[in-house]
């Protein structure tokens, strides 16, 4: 299973591709979309989809794992991101891909073990999950591969049924395939 780890933003949008197989990982690729701030908000979006449509169309990921919205005390902030949400949530939904959401402490909790972790207790732990020389940067990019670790971990039982469901050929998935 190919996992499209995004951790929205308008600034930053990290990602992070992992395969999931046999109780293991694979690290595909890793990264963020960037837009430079001066730029318009609409033009901005367009870039965020077009990025993630080129994401999608080179890894094919079979799913997506993105980052629950929550607002803190900045609200336009917490607007803008959600407008880049939804784009990619959009171009997701295109490309058809199964798309789950997890909140900030499920990633955590997932990931490190304990839903109160620190960013650095994340980073520390998605570098050494994912066999990494080094830990990933931006953090956007680290939180969106801890978005994907999460979603293997947590989404067991979606996973096995994705093996017993037909593919285009009616064929059942079988594992390791």
């Amino acid at each position: 299973m190919i996992i499209l780890g995004i951790d929205p933003g308008l600034a930053i949008v990290g990602w992070g591709v992992v395969e999931y197989r046999n109780s293991r990982f694979s690290t595909l690729a890793y990264g963020s979309l960037q837009t430079p701030a001066g730029m318009p908000t609409e033009e901005r979006l367009q870039r965020i989809w077009e990025g993630m449509c080129e994401l999608i169309e080179r890894y094919h990921p079979d799913e997506l794992s993105i980052e629950e919205l929550f607002f803190n005390t900045n609200i336009t902030t917490g607007i803008r991101v959600a407008e880049a949400r939804g784009v990619i949530l959009l171009a997701a939904q295109q490309k058809g891909l199964r798309i789950q959401e997890y909140t900030p402490l499920q990633v955590k909790q997932a990931v490190v073990g304990y839903g109160r972790a620190e960013k650095k207790q994340v980073i520390t732990m998605v570098t050494m999950l994912l066999g990494l020389e080094k830990p990933p940067k931006p953090d956007d990019t680290a939180d969106a591969l801890a978005l994907a670790i999460c979603h293997a971990h947590s989404g067991g039982s979606r996973l096995a049924s994705y093996y017993n469901q037909p593919t285009e050929t009616g064929n059942l998935r079988r594992k390791g395939k």
